[in-house]
């Protein structure tokens, strides 16, 4: 039985309202008793008995862990040496030409290139990681062995799932038969990557793909960075074979950047047509100045869950990813222009699975006895500091057991 007490902890109570106006978070200092990976007790003055761990919080803010929804760390340069990517010719399919001679070549370093990027994801304080792994004709299921093996060694640190992933197109590059055979190994949903511009038949394409997620009895996360009516029209066929294969919350759609291009009337068709079979979103929160930001406060306020995941850390496709989910929530809130108080706070829910300390009414409903303790110690004085201010991590607690401390010099709470 392992136990861990927390010692002066902040925790959120409430928000603080002037002229009706939220204009802070009040908190206050808490011991939390964590016993057996599940929160058994938050009070004051907490005394336990027998062999416990105790840490001192020295009054660090205590929120929610975060979920890293979005990433491919069988592909990636973290780890190597630098390398930027090349020029983009021809779209997307520019990337799909280079990883035919690039990942073959990629193979001898993947496995602990891939276990950097796990490690580091963990020291930014996450606790599930949803990696996307390639099976193309080049590599078969490769990387699916690789991402299962390295995953499996930080399994008591991180849950995680593994995306069958078909980068280089479901009928394009023809691995149905490879798909199958990585979700046999082990992979726990279904991917696909834009019906229209990659497979070029999006019916067969999205068929084949919910398929394979019916036969496996598995969920479905697509990437479809396909832009307005093209990227609506093939939105409305998923909600579609969603419904027809009963997959109701059980499907995501990556990237999703129609949402971004669509008149006000048809967004709102849409979203409620998604809301209605409860598929979700997954964004990197894009602010590309040739590339609207899809509106995930309006998603979220209408019933479509949104999550932020980073993509990559440095790979061929990218060289920004950074795996600081803060900062992520820091960009996301600049662009929405979440500047008070409130607005700050709720937007930690992208990247929690929707766990806040206080709910949208301002009562604490985290953390409670028999949550899941996943958690981390933050020097700040609100989870809206803490976004506005990108205050450090120094304390990541998974299923109850400390997984990562970091040293950010003194402690600076209010004054960061």
């Amino acid at each position: 039985m392992s136990k861990l007490l927390l010692k002066n902890v902040r925790l959120e109570e409430a928000y603080e309202r002037e002229n009706e106006h939220i204009v802070a978070t009040r908190t206050g200092i808490y011991d939390v008793l964590i016993e057996d990976g599940h929160v058994q007790q938050v009070d004051k003055n907490i005394v336990v008995a027998g062999d416990v761990e105790i840490v001192d919080a020295q009054k660090q803010l205590l929120v929610p862990s975060f979920r890293e929804m979005h990433i491919h760390i069988d592909k990636t340069y973290f780890g190597g040496e630098w390398q930027a990517p090349r020029p983009i010719t021809k779209g997307i399919l520019t990337r799909i030409e280079e990883e035919r001679t690039l990942l073959p070549k990629q193979l001898p370093t993947a496995a602990y290139r891939a276990e950097e990027m796990v490690k580091w994801l963990i020291s930014q304080g996450h606790t599930y990681i949803r990696s996307h792994c390639n099976v193309d004709p080049q590599i078969g299921t490769k990387h699916i062995e690789i991402t299962k093996q390295v995953l499996e060694k930080y399994q008591d640190q991180i849950t995680y799932d593994i995306v069958a992933f078909p980068q280089h197109g479901l009928l394009r590059s023809n691995v149905e038969g490879l798909i199958r055979e990585a979700m046999a190994m082990g992979a726990t949903l279904v991917g696909g990557v834009d019906p229209s511009i990659v497979d070029r038949n999006i019916e067969k394409s999205l068929q084949t793909t919910m398929g394979i997620a019916q036969d496996y009895h598995a969920g479905i996360d697509i990437h479809i960075h396909t832009a307005n009516t093209l990227g609506e029209f093939e939105f409305y066929k998923l909600i579609e074979l969603t419904k027809q294969a009963k997959k109701e919350g059980q499907v995501t759609i990556s990237h999703a950047m129609a949402l971004a291009d669509l008149e006000q009337s048809r967004l709102e068709n849409l979203v409620q047509a998604m809301a209605a079979v409860q598929i979700d979103v997954t964004t990197t929160v894009p602010t590309d100045l040739n590339r609207s930001t899809i509106p995930i406060p309006y998603l979220y306020n209408n019933g479509v869950k949104v999550s932020v995941g980073h993509d990559s850390l440095t790979d061929h496709w990218s060289p920004y990813g950074t795996g600081n989910t803060i900062m992520k929530l820091n960009v996301m809130a600049e662009r929405f222009r979440f500047i008070d108080e409130y607005s700050l706070s709720r937007a930690w829910k992208y990247a929690s699975d929707g766990i806040t300390p206080l709910n949208d009414a301002g009562e604490r409903v985290w953390p409670q006895v028999g949550d899941k303790a996943n958690m981390l110690l933050v020097d700040g004085v609100s989870t809206a500091h803490v976004i506005a201010r990108r205050c450090p991590i120094t304390t990541v607690i998974s299923q109850g057991k400390i997984i990562h401390l970091q040293d950010v010099g003194e402690l600076k709470g209010e004054f960061r």
